[in-house]
């Protein structure tokens, strides 16, 4: 038994859409956890107007971070956190506000095993990411559940914030998957996807999924995406 989960941050929604939905359809996810869902006004219309477009629906969101799942999923038990971030940050010269931060989570069943799938997105403020990702990880271990913590961390591996979750015990499947930004020429790997000890995973390449071309993610989204197939230890999983 295995479950699809896709990671993805699509930008708000704002670049070629048509691309973006040829991706995620291509991708056949169970569950999607989306970082800058589109905001502001009619949020809800647009969140449900985007998942329509992926043939998903949508169920829970926190601040810019969304849940959308397929038919005959059920997620539950949707638990949001709205993450202190600084207010401010400095960028070059420039001082510019930094959007509320947030996370949303809930359970699913995997086979016969209840476990918990979070998405957060992480700010811009190195000091900042740090204090964030603790409020995350206190919402992740309040399911009290083996899982998956998923999101545009902003940061590359070996900085602060994944040197805490190695410490936290997460297994970090992206190690091999590559740079996920700028997707039309990717060169570093800012988006996670950590697991609990209690699951097994594994990053399914992009390049192996049909109808999931180069053109398409350079069109869709600043961001690549993170697919991921989630299982159960000593389960076997198979390729859809």
């Amino acid at each position: 038994m295995s479950l699809r989960v896709l990671s993805y941050n699509v930008h708000r929604w704002g670049d070629d859409r048509e691309a973006l939905a040829r991706v995620v359809h291509a991708c056949k996810p169970d569950v999607a956890l989306i970082q800058e869902a589109p905001t502001w006004w009619g949020t809800r219309r647009k969140r449900k107007a985007m998942a329509a477009s992926f043939g998903l629906q949508y169920v829970a969101a926190s601040v810019r971070n969304a849940v959308l799942v397929a038919d005959g999923i059920d997620f539950s038990g949707s638990s949001r956190w709205r993450v202190w971030r600084p207010f401010w940050r400095r960028r070059l010269r420039f001082i510019a506000t930094q959007l509320p931060g947030g996370a949303v989570g809930g359970r699913i069943k995997l086979g016969d095993v209840e476990v918990a799938l979070i998405v957060c997105h992480l700010g811009l403020n190195i000091r900042g990411r740090q204090r964030e990702l603790e409020q995350v990880l206190r919402g992740c271990k309040s399911f009290g559940l083996p899982y998956l913590l998923v999101g545009d961390l902003n940061e590359e591996p070996g900085g602060p914030v994944w040197d805490r979750l190695a410490a936290e015990g997460l297994t970090d499947l992206g190690v091999d998957a590559g740079p996920t930004f700028h997707s039309d020429n990717p060169v570093k790997r800012i988006d996670g996807a950590l697991l609990s000890p209690e699951l097994s995973g594994r990053i399914v390449p992009l390049d192996s999924i049909d109808g999931v071309t180069r053109a398409d993610l350079a069109a869709g989204s600043d961001h690549l995406p993170m697919l991921i197939e989630l299982s159960l230890p000593g389960t076997h999983s198979t390729d859809r």
